[in-house]
């Protein structure tokens, strides 16, 4: 049947810190792990490329393209100091694909993985999903001498690997975070986003200037082997499993989510009611907040160093600081934003769905605005550092935002729902470096850059009219099934065999 309580030996992690944080900590250097190794590519991809007959090419390009309106790229003063080249004459399609490819891995992994880690252990789930991105990072410096499509390889696995870390994570967090704490918790676990953003592209900048690309790899894949051992020790699936817990925190966690929730069980999940699901406006809210905030994200993450290096004209040190500290900064606000909300709503000054819908909204807002600016300031180096800075900065309002909000509507299928939400949303960060090479591809320019921008700009709008107008921070009444909380929920559970199914098993794996 259900789990059997382990006892607490002796309150070890509570004397420290409550066993929740322990988990939302290592959550959160997991999040690191799995972005920075996902990061590290671009930035040591500008040390990995040959420049100068990289350059020759481009040039024959334009020449043939005419490209005589196109607007030149800045002259900074800084760009003699020009990185040496490398050993890889990859055009900015084949950039393009390579950075690319991590999604298509991302892309077929998640509902997979969800699954399974609401329906076995989300624990362990995270913990292969770590494996697989130390092993393929480990060897992508063979592939690449290899051959690109080794490369694409190696960065498909990690894929495969990142894909289920958003559901994992969200399954832990339905297990484990109080309703009072889910935002603070939810923003210390995906923070680690931009903190492992941050630390790879200071680590890989240094990295491959001093002691070459190859460094960039076995440097920070070995160091983040010590994350598996500590997630193994320290970590269990609900508070029930954990014998390092005291009996307080335990108590204060389940009796908080209540029966009804996922905590404490471990028999497998009611089946998806999927139909439901998909007609439900708060999930599509949701959805298409998802999708279009990862567009900005991933034009942020990824493309920054190259848009710092073929117009501002920075050099790779000087690309690795100043596109890393805006992730720092990021990691800051989003902590101070989320112990904000949550203050907020436990004093009852707001409600969960006007948090939810703040938090987003300023996670698109405020990018669209510093975007748009940046249309417009030429090659003002300084202004541009600053605007990117504030909305990189902005972004992380979405890990208290939408990126919490599967907990709020669903929390019997927290994982899953995110799966969907950023499978599709995954899509964005396949586009977004094929777009980008495909409109830089011989015109490294300001108005190519622009026209990017202003792409993302539309996203943007798009994401804050969906989700002010669609989304919800209150519980449907499809994640309790037949529960008799209300007549109407019984007289929906009755409407078909599979519904009364679902009902059935929910209420024989939650009533306990």
């Amino acid at each position: 049947m259900g789990d059997q309580a382990v006892p607490a030996k002796g309150n070890i992690l509570g004397s420290l810190i409550p066993a929740r944080y322990i988990l939302a900590v290592l959550g959160s250097i997991a999040m690191a792990i799995i972005y920075g190794l996902k990061v590290n590519l671009s930035v040591a991809m500008v040390a990995m490329l040959n420049h100068s007959a990289l350059a020759h090419h481009g040039a024959s390009s334009a020449e043939a393209k005419e490209h005589v309106n196109a607007e030149p790229v800045c002259q900074g003063s800084n760009s003699t100091e020009a990185v040496e080249d490398g050993p890889f004459i990859w055009s900015e399609p084949v950039q393009g694909i390579i950075l690319s490819c991590y999604f298509w891995g991302y892309l077929v992994s998640q509902v997979p993985g969800a699954r399974v880690a609401e329906s076995f252990s989300a624990r362990w789930v995270m913990f292969f999903s770590v494996l697989i991105n130390v092993v393929c990072t480990l060897l992508t410096p063979v592939a690449a001498k290899m051959h690109y499509v080794a490369m694409i390889v190696m960065r498909i696995g990690e894929g495969i690997g990142g894909g289920v870390t958003f559901p994992a994570m969200h399954v832990m967090l339905a297990s484990w975070a109080p309703p009072n704490e889910r935002s603070v918790m939810s923003a210390i676990v995906y923070a680690g986003t931009a903190l492992g953003t941050v630390i790879s592209m200071l680590m890989a900048g240094v990295l491959a200037g001093t002691l070459g690309w190859e460094s960039v790899f076995y440097v920070m894949g070995g160091l983040s082997c010590l994350w598996m051992v500590l997630w193994l020790w320290l970590i269990q699936d609900t508070p029930t499993k954990q014998p390092l817990i005291s009996q307080e925190e335990r108590d204060l966690i389940t009796s908080s989510l209540g029966s009804g929730s996922s905590s404490g069980h471990n028999e497998p999940k009611p089946p998806v009611p999927w139909r439901k699901v998909f007609t439900s406006g708060p999930f599509y809210g949701i959805l298409i907040a998802h999708i279009c905030n990862n567009w900005g994200w991933y034009m942020l993450l990824i493309e920054l160093p190259f848009y710092m290096k073929q117009v501002l004209q920075f050099n790779i040190k000087e690309n690795a600081v100043v596109t890393a500290i805006p992730f720092l900064t990021m990691w800051f606000f989003s902590m101070a934003l989320s112990k904000t909300l949550d203050a907020l709503r436990s004093r009852g000054k707001i409600t969960t769905t006007i948090a939810r819908k703040t938090a987003t909204f300023i996670a698109s807002a405020v990018p669209m605005g510093c975007l748009l600016a940046l249309c417009y300031i030429g090659c003002q180096r300084g202004l541009a550092v600053t605007l990117m800075t504030v909305g990189i900065t902005a972004i992380g309002g979405m890990f208290c935002g939408l990126l919490s909000n599967h907990i709020d509507i669903a929390p019997n299928y927290a994982g899953t729902l995110m799966a969907i939400t950023n499978t599709a949303a995954t899509l964005s960060g396949i586009i977004v470096p094929i777009f980008v090479g495909h409109i830089t591809h011989g015109n490294q320019t300001i108005g190519a850059w622009r026209v990017i921008f202003f792409v993302t700009i539309a996203l943007y709008v798009l994401e804050i009219i969906a989700y002010l107008l669609l989304a919800s921070g209150e519980e449907q009444p499809w994640n309790k099934g037949d529960k008799p909380a209300s007549s109407i929920e019984a007289a929906e559970a009755e409407a078909t065999p599979l519904n009364t199914k679902e009902s059935k098993q929910s209420y024989n794996g939650q009533d306990q």
